[in-house]
């Protein structure tokens, strides 16, 4: 795996770390991995990383937090996940047995589901083969379908009445990668009809881009029947201003 060391040679890099006089050693990181929708491995790395505290604190060295990272799951689609309660029920009293200060990096499982991303129908495409739903949010304001195949439920803002299709959600951007949905069966849009597409709170504005010099959209945060701007819409002038910036002309193509 890419991050981290094995659990196998922790303990020896402890002990080298120990003899670093510029370094305090204060704690344990582990990431076990991200979406999970079960608590039980989350249970069982808490267990393996207590057996090295135990064995860190014999040598010496007094670990006092411990970080279990991120990684509890959300429903997507049709998982069934955890609630934090439900983790917190079952590794507290392992954590608190130890006399640690327990850190958790929950962020998918509180910002994934309170943000989704409003876009709106340009027009709809048949071809001989499949339906396209044209919109104009594209991959550069949520990769994840493009970049990880992965499902967002796509609600219409307006519910109607109309005819179900399945078609192929997709932005305007010249990449057949960009898309939101593959064959999903709907009640047909119609042009200017604003979709919702869901679960975009997470891994949705951060992995955002300028990609195909396109500007990134406004975020709005809503509560009750209040709404505020919390992020502006980018403008051309400024968007296409930091596109260019700290581009430097060779003398030989002026």
């Amino acid at each position: 795996h890419k991050f981290g060391i094995a659990m196998e040679s922790a303990l020896e890099n402890y002990l080298l770390a120990r003899k670093q006089v510029n370094t305090e050693i204060k704690g344990i990181h582990c990431h076990i991995g991200s979406q999970i929708t079960k608590v039980s491995p989350f249970v069982d790395a808490v267990k393996r990383v207590l057996s090295l505290v135990r064995k860190l604190r014999k040598s010496g060295i007094d670990i006092q937090y411990l970080d279990m990272g991120g990684g509890l799951g959300i429903t997507y689609e049709n998982e069934v996940s955890p609630y934090p309660a439900d983790l917190a029920k079952e590794i507290i009293p392992l954590v608190n047995k130890n006399d640690l200060t327990l850190i958790l990096e929950p962020g998918r499982s509180i910002a994934g589901n309170a943000g989704i991303l409003v876009t709106k129908v340009l027009y709809l495409k048949d071809s001989p083969k499949k339906k396209f739903v044209i919109v104009d949010s594209g991959m550069n304001d949520l990769l994840r379908p493009s970049l990880y195949e992965a499902y967002h439920h796509i609600l219409p803002v307006k519910k109607s009445r109309r005819a179900q299709v399945t078609a192929d959600v997709v932005g305007p951007i010249c990449e057949s990668g960009d898309f939101f949905a593959r064959e999903r069966t709907m009640n047909s849009p119609a042009r200017d009809d604003l979709l919702a597409i869901m679960s975009a709170g997470g891994y949705g504005f951060s992995m955002s881009s300028n990609y195909n010099s396109r500007l990134r959209p406004a975020e709005v945060l809503v509560k009750g029947a209040s709404f505020h701007v919390i992020r502006e819409r980018e403008q051309e002038r400024e968007q296409y201003r930091d596109l260019t910036r700290g581009v430097r002309i060779p003398g030989f193509l002026k």
